[in-house]
């Protein structure tokens, strides 16, 4: 799905400083997509990738990191927003975002202890429906995050897994996630 200046080196048989330009080039002409520093992907593939494909690359932009927020909702169908071409994630490394050819690729930082409540599913490292509200809730209580609210089917959520969840987290997102919900 993609590649690194030092993967074409191995391949071509060239130093890895040749390989850089040969990429550099090869960005220029249409023929390699720069993801980010050291990071490609083919042209002819990048306009036939999937969602899914488009989630595993969200995966490897950011190690570690796993697709949450409203992207992951929206897969779930929690909300009524449709994302296409927007791909959120949370992130142990840093805060930040990618925009390649028409895609976006955001990552939010959260502290060790918040980074839980995801598995794999098809290669996608990806929270809970759950995980994915309480992220989404927690960021926008701080001011971190624009959370469309009115688009949420929180109905559609297990209450009990929330809470359960949210214990974790600061009072404030405890206390905005059960008013969202209508937790007593």
């Amino acid at each position: 799905m993609f590649f690194t200046t030092e993967d074409l080196s191995i391949l071509w048989g060239i130093d890895r400083r040749s390989a850089q330009v040969q990429c550099s080039r090869y960005v220029k002409r249409g023929l390699f997509i720069r993801l980010k520093k050291d990071f490609y992907v083919l042209e002819q593939n990048w306009i036939n990738y999937s969602r899914d494909d488009f989630l595993r690359i969200a995966n490897f932009l950011q190690v570690p990191s796993y697709i949450s927020l409203m992207t992951a909702l929206s897969i779930y169908g929690v909300t009524t927003q449709v994302q296409r071409d927007y791909f959120e994630s949370i992130s142990l490394r840093r805060t930040i975002s990618y925009s390649v050819d028409g895609k976006v690729f955001d990552f939010h930082k959260v502290k060790r202890r918040y980074y839980f409540g995801f598995q794999r599913q098809n290669g996608i490292f990806i929270a809970s429906k759950e995980k994915a509200f309480v992220d989404a809730v927690y960021l926008w209580s701080f001011g971190r995050y624009p959370l469309d609210i009115a688009s949420l089917d929180t109905e559609r959520l297990d209450k009990k897994e929330i809470m359960r969840i949210s214990e974790a987290f600061p009072k404030r997102s405890k206390e905005a996630i059960k008013r969202i919900c209508g937790i007593s």
